[in-house]
């Protein structure tokens, strides 16, 4: 049984079978919930539910003892919303005092790659200056405002757009029309890539570094789509025949330079 306690912040798509897995692996799991409807689904993962929301001010019946952990992972992706930049920072500046002031020491906090304008290059992790994207731009303040507490660690792992299980492409297939930005190169990666890279931050304790998270392969959305359609025998959508627009490739080299990951899909043409 592992001594490190974790608390995640956010148990959705990607944080619920986080917790599972590290459940799992022998760790006591906390994770949070906006409904107590989904308290049955965590306790079945091996995760002891508490319902907590930051809307924005930071609500629930036992903050306390959610954070009563060594390890938080935030995973509270920003809503859409025109005050996006706003609001998600009230929202982590009302879940400071508590983070600050309980025995959580170190952090994840689940970002996104959206913190990067398009470059039309690879970009490396030193290259989020000046985001395009609203959430992009609230994310890296977020970021920003975590890296500065010295009352604990923060790792950021920025991820790019998420895939595996039920977020198929065959899905998104079937409500295509045309397929627009063809020419484009994606940045994908796997949920599976995501929990595993999780688990080695904090195996190898990661502490205190920005990590872009992303699979090394890039097809152009063409091929991605391509493929999917030949696995779902469904007709690939023509080209919507769009202007070019502005593209970037996130390279991952030091999250695989620095832990030694190898990615579980490395490209995104070869899905499970």
């Amino acid at each position: 049984m592992q001594n490190t306690r974790i608390s995640i912040l956010g148990c959705g798509w990607l944080g619920l079978p986080l917790g599972s897995f590290l459940a799992s692996q022998g760790y006591p799991v906390k994770g949070s919930t906006m409904s107590a409807d989904r308290f049955s689904e965590l306790r079945d993962a091996g995760i002891e539910p508490f319902m907590i929301s930051l809307s924005p001010s930071l609500e629930g019946d036992d903050v306390d003892g959610f954070l009563q952990s060594d390890i938080l992972v935030i995973n509270i992706p920003p809503e859409r919303r025109p005050d996006i930049e706003e609001y998600h920072q009230k929202q982590f500046a009302s879940l400071m005092p508590a983070l600050v002031s309980s025995p959580v020491s170190r952090v994840v906090f689940v970002s996104s790659t959206s913190v990067y304008p398009a470059l039309e290059r690879s970009v490396t992790e030193q290259d989020a200056i000046d985001p395009e994207a609203s959430s992009g731009k609230a994310l890296l303040a977020v970021e920003r405002m975590l890296m500065g507490q010295s009352s604990f660690k923060t790792t950021v792992l920025r991820f790019c757009g998420l895939i595996g299980y039920d977020r198929d492409p065959s899905v998104m297939l079937r409500r295509l029309d045309s397929l627009a930005n063809a020419d484009q190169p994606v940045n994908l990666v796997h949920r599976d890539d995501c929990i595993g890279i999780i688990h080695e931050v904090i195996v190898q304790e990661a502490w205190g570094e920005v990590f872009n998270a992303c699979s090394p392969g890039h097809p152009l959305r063409r091929d991605y789509y391509r493929r999917a359609a030949e696995r779902a025998g469904l007709p690939l959508p023509p080209d919507a025949g769009d202007s070019p627009r502005s593209w970037k490739i996130i390279d991952s080299s030091k999250l695989e330079r620095q832990l030694g990951y190898r990615f579980r899909v490395p490209d995104p043409l070869r899905l499970p």
